[in-house]
């Protein structure tokens, strides 16, 4: 069987599980909508800067329009990417909704018709003055639901950066003083770690939410990756020979990270979670994630900590964050646009940033605490620069299983690198034809 039959294969059983999976979403997305309700779903956990953040948008929402009812409703990202196409073309919809970014997931929406265009509401609120860059990036797709050009059918309200947090601890006891510099010197420190027994990178490699692994392997890709090779790769724009630098040097060193211990053992089932949590308990010396766990890593930490970017890489990891959209069939779609201004405005904007979230329309320089005001700081550098490289499951349907997937076998030391680019380069190719043709 051709892997390209696979892929068609696997989205038609998609689909089955979809029609299966649509009850366990229906509480939370739309109930019976007649007008009088507004309903919004969105996946954010509320203790995070942006769940936090949007507690206070949806008190300023009641303050404007005290006569409606706002049912608003949390699911999880799994739940809204598995639920999302059945839920948007039923009779009762939501009327606002949050929505993972990139071709394989918000294009399909997009591209078949399922969310509203909001080219119009971008114009008379000035969303644009504040999403600038490549954060429009994600949020704007064509005819076909390709990213990068097209109309808006997305708005962001946060950006996102992939980052090392070290245990400054851990550092100190085997004699790192000072944060590496390039990713030779680096490795050197983590080699230190791995000779007094200490875990260098708290990683995962589940197939259900086992991210790290994967942030990992793009984040060395993207170390020595140009904007013009990630735009291709990103957008379908030129085919990709997954073959040749930086895909197969990023992709053989993350291959001896896994060889020499630097991620840690039996990756396989751990999730992002418990890589998490093995880094607060002090069971590693680092974690790669983005800033969806500042907050809780300022909180919780009982050791002094820090972060940097991975050092001497020529583009980082990150994005724009996840989007509010308006389904077509809503039946508020003006105060769908309301509550998506509120959530740019300033108030809600500098809340999120106090607390650390990389608000897009937020002030930098109010934020008071100084770890928080600097890694602000550090994203607007980035995005200014233009060294953002997105996330790497968003060209084709399918491939963030497919990467984790793979990340597990690399992990497990069941494929090579060779073995995975090759894998890469057909699924890859397979899918690009299938989004460019429609």
């Amino acid at each position: 069987m051709t892997l390209k039959r696979t892929i068609r294969r696997t989205v038609a059983a998609a689909t089955v599980l979809t029609v299966s999976l649509t009850g366990c979403l229906s509480s939370t997305s739309g109930g019976d909508n007649d007008g009088d309700t507004f309903t919004i779903v969105q996946y954010e956990d509320p203790t995070t800067a942006q769940g936090q953040g949007w507690q206070l948008a949806l008190q300023i929402f009641k303050e404007m329009h005290p006569d409606v009812n706002v049912d608003f409703q949390t699911t999880s990202f799994d739940a809204m990417r598995q639920n999302a196409k059945i839920t948007l073309t039923g009779n009762n919809v939501p009327d606002v909704i949050e929505f993972n970014k990139g071709n394989s997931d918000g294009g399909q929406l997009a591209g078949q018709g399922l969310l509203q265009p909001l080219d119009e509401a971008v114009r008379k609120y000035g969303w644009d003055a504040k999403i600038t860059g490549s954060m429009q990036a994600f949020a704007q797709y064509n005819e076909i639901g390709l990213a990068g050009s097209g109309q808006w059918y997305g708005i962001p309200n946060i950006g996102e950066y992939v980052m090392l947090y070290y245990n400054k601890d851990l550092f100190a006891q085997v004699g790192i003083t000072e944060q590496p510099a390039t990713l030779d010197q680096l490795e050197a420190d983590m080699d230190k770690l791995l000779a007094a027994g200490v875990t260098p990178i708290s990683s995962s490699a589940s197939t259900s939410q086992g991210f790290n692994q994967m942030w990992v392997w793009y984040s060395l890709v993207s170390a020595e990756a140009s904007r013009q090779q990630i735009d291709d790769f990103m957008f379908l724009r030129e085919p990709i020979d997954f073959s040749q630098e930086p895909w197969a040097s990023g992709t053989r060193r993350f291959q001896e990270w896994i060889d020499k211990g630097y991620v840690g053992e039996q990756l396989g089932g751990l999730n992002f979670e418990q890589a998490t949590v093995n880094f607060l308990r002090g069971d590693a010396a680092m974690v790669m994630w983005n800033q969806g766990t500042f907050t809780r890593v300022r909180d919780d930490a009982s050791f002094d900590w820090g972060y940097f970017t991975l050092p001497g890489a020529s583009m980082q990891m990150g994005s724009s964050g996840h989007l509010w959209g308006v389904p077509a069939k809503a039946d508020n779609k003006d105060l769908a646009y309301d509550w998506i201004d509120i959530t740019l405005s300033e108030e809600v904007q500098d809340k999120i940033g106090q607390l650390g979230g990389l608000p897009l329309a937020g002030d930098a320089s109010i934020i008071e605490d100084d770890l928080t005001r600097g890694y602000t700081e550090r994203f607007n550098d980035l995005l200014a620069a233009d060294t953002l490289s997105f996330y790497p499951d968003y060209p084709v349907p399918g491939f963030l299983d497919f990467i984790q997937s793979n990340m597990q076998a690399m992990s497990n030391r069941n494929e090579t690198a060779d073995d995975y680019l090759a894998k890469l380069q057909e699924f890859y190719d397979d899918g690009r034809e299938i989004a460019i043709e429609g």
